[in-house]
């Protein structure tokens, strides 16, 4: 504990010097009582209060003293482990499959629930989100940025549907490996801007903790996914996957489907979604088996834990109003064994006191 206003403390004297009276006058109460049963000669049982109105004085010293010490401004000083951040690249599959309605709205829509969720359990005080969607192809949406506003700005304007339209034939194909691939190349041209960033400015290096996830149905994916999953093994980036569909699925819309041909239908590949998330060293999860709160704790909490530590932080955690409470508390006690109306008034006169000075302090 320190104090922001230590020229107060001095005045602790005061009530440590009533507090040795106060024990002085309970040693002449307790010989003066037994004096008194001494000489008295009638067969009565009186009884003789042990403390008397003492109490209140006992009750007021202690009051007087805790005020002493919130005028003095009280801080604990307390140690805090500062964790490192982390960097999230979300890697959204938007292929033709995402637009089944197997789910609530359909995949996509329900996929972008599960990120608005995922981006409302991150601290974004040293951590960082980025984006990239891909069917055959990747677009990356956003860099690696720990500004919540540009991740759900985003969020707003993909919630409805995917950009990639269902009439050109590069959305009816799930590249996993080419989504790996641009996460990884997210990370790397951060990477080169924090470096020029940090040689100009003289700033640290970032040293987040880094992870994929990987939100997709994984059906009819394509592209050598062991590939992109061995590179990103090799910068330690594990890959968590995140289911989304049903194993019963349902029919992909195709707008160019001409009568009498057969329609499409796409379900959850749950099995090959597991091996992925295997090899990838992470955890295969599944939305609406869990909920999306938890999915994204699980996967945020991991990725901490792997962060380790940048060191205690110390800070200071004010007690005034502590003290001042329990003064309070010490002076309301006081006034239970105060029997004499005058001395309560007085008593309560020099609260009001007490309480003008304070406020005119501070």
């Amino acid at each position: 504990m320190r104090f922001g206003a230590p020229d107060f403390l001095p005045l602790l004297a005061v009530p440590a010097g009533l507090l040795l009276l106060w024990f002085w006058q309970l040693w002449r109460r307790r010989a003066d009582a037994r004096a008194f049963t001494r000489r008295r000669h009638v067969p009565v049982n009186e009884k003789i209060s042990f403390f008397g109105e003492l109490l209140f004085w006992f009750f007021l010293i202690l009051a007087a003293g805790s005020a002493i010490l919130a005028l003095a401004k009280p801080q604990a000083v307390t140690s805090l482990v500062r964790t490192a951040g982390i960097d999230i690249v979300i890697l959204q599959d938007g292929s033709a499959s995402m637009h089944v309605t197997d789910v609530k709205g359909d995949r996509w829509q329900r996929s972008m629930q599960f990120l608005r969720t995922f981006g409302e359990a991150l601290r974004w005080e040293n951590d960082r989100i980025a984006l990239a969607l891909f069917a055959h192809m990747a677009t990356p949406q956003i860099r690696l940025t720990k500004d919540p506003n540009t991740f759900f700005f985003f969020l707003d304007h993909l919630d409805q549907k995917s950009p990639f339209r269902l009439e050109d034939d590069g959305t009816w194909d799930t590249n996993i490996e080419r989504g790996i691939y641009w996460g990884l190349r997210l990370i790397e041209k951060d990477e080169e801007l924090r470096k020029i960033a940090a040689s100009t400015a003289k700033l640290p290096e970032a040293n987040n903790t880094k992870a994929f996830v990987l939100v997709t149905d994984g059906q009819s994916w394509s592209g050598e996914v062991a590939t992109s999953l061995a590179l990103a093994q090799g910068r330690g980036i594990p890959l968590s996957v995140v289911g989304v569909g049903t194993t019963a699925g349902g029919i992909i819309p195709d707008p160019k489907r001409e009568s009498g041909q057969p329609a499409i239908r796409s379900i959850l590949n749950r099995a090959e979604l597991t091996r992925i998330a295997t090899a990838g060293g992470g955890r295969y999860y599944e939305i609406d088996r869990e909920t999306d709160r938890e999915i994204a704790t699980q996967i945020i909490d991991q990725t901490r834990r792997r962060a380790g530590t940048t060191g205690i932080q110390e800070g200071t955690k004010e007690l005034y109003w502590n003290f001042l409470f329990a003064a309070a508390v010490f002076l309301a006690l006081g006034v239970l064994f105060l029997r004499d109306r005058v001395a309560l008034a007085l008593q309560l006169g020099a609260a009001a006191a007490v309480f003008i000075f304070v406020q005119a302090v501070f």
